[in-house]
């Protein structure tokens, strides 16, 4: 009983990083209609980003880890943010209208080039973080076996279930959220009515992207280091696991994704672990078949 409580305990950070991660890519997918790999990229160049200038300040400007992870998070959001900007502004917004299948190749070449940059930046370096906040907190004792979570991981917890609730509010009790619905029923009725389509488009992928940039600081701060690969890893699953709940509410698809990081982990902890990454996809897909079969048949 305590091994599965610890395990349940597990999935609770998985489960807020996924629902955060799918609830941005809704909204992004909301404007586009198209799969797009770009926000995983950016989730984990935002990672990336965060390790180069927090080394730089703690290494080489012998700054104290506070000073110097505030250093690497404001850089993480400057370079991430803009990013994600001009990709909405200068890439997408002109191939969703004139060619929105391109969007998925043009989604796989800015993948590769923010996963290079990062790269070269860091000169092919695994770069980690020194532990931190890494004091546990006991919920449950059985004997000599405790249920216990980290500082960290209940700190990223409640600021990625807060991106959640904040994003909902935003867009079920504002004009925005008004405004975005119009757009992605109907971006041609809603510059009819009188709103600005391009504007929302950019919103919404800002938005996006500062969210996927919120998670992959997060995401860092709790493993103490990002992979270059991690940005077409994240950038399939957070695809296929936004599917779980449905793109049209962003809610829901947080809700999917974090069923999904519950079962996930009671995988890895009962299951073989090697055919963890197969089994997960592979149900993925099968909902997003069975999803697309429903809204034909309906």
């Amino acid at each position: 009983m305590a091994y599965l409580l610890q395990q349940l305990a597990n999935a609770v950070p998985l489960a807020a990083l996924y629902a955060a991660l799918a609830f941005g890519y809704a909204v992004a997918f909301g404007v586009t209609k198209r799969a797009d790999i770009t926000y995983g990229a950016i989730f984990a160049f935002a990672g990336q980003i965060l390790l180069l200038f927090t080394e730089l300040a703690y290494v080489r400007f012998w700054l104290v880890l506070p000073a110097a992870l505030a250093i690497g998070a404001c850089a993480s959001i400057v370079y991430s943010l803009g990013a994600g900007i001009w990709i909405g502004r200068a890439i997408m917004m002109p191939l969703v209208k004139k060619s929105p299948n391109t969007v998925i190749v043009a989604a796989l070449g800015m993948m590769i080039v923010l996963m290079e940059t990062a790269r070269l930046a860091a000169d092919t370096r695994a770069i980690w973080l020194p532990p931190f906040l890494n004091d546990v907190v006991v919920f449950w004792s059985d004997g000599p076996f405790k249920v216990t979570l980290t500082y960290i991981q209940l700190i990223d917890t409640v600021l990625m279930c807060a991106i959640v609730a904040i994003g909902t509010l935003i867009l079920r009790r504002t004009a925005w959220g008004r405004f975005w619905r119009a757009v992605t029923d109907d971006p041609l009725a809603a510059e009819l009515c009188g709103t600005s389509a391009n504007r929302v488009f950019l919103v919404a992928y800002a938005a996006a992207s500062l969210v996927a940039t919120i998670c992959g600081i997060l995401a860092t701060f709790y493993y103490g280091s990002m992979d270059f690969g991690a940005g077409l890893m994240f950038g399939l699953k957070v695809l296929l696991i936004a599917a779980v709940g449905g793109y049209s509410d962003p809610l829901r698809s947080a809700g999917g994704a974090a069923g999904l990081a519950v079962a996930e982990t009671l995988w890895g902890a009962y299951g073989p672990f090697v055919w963890r990454d197969l089994v997960i996809f592979s149900l993925l897909v099968l909902l997003l078949v069975m999803s697309r079969r429903e809204r034909v048949v309906l």
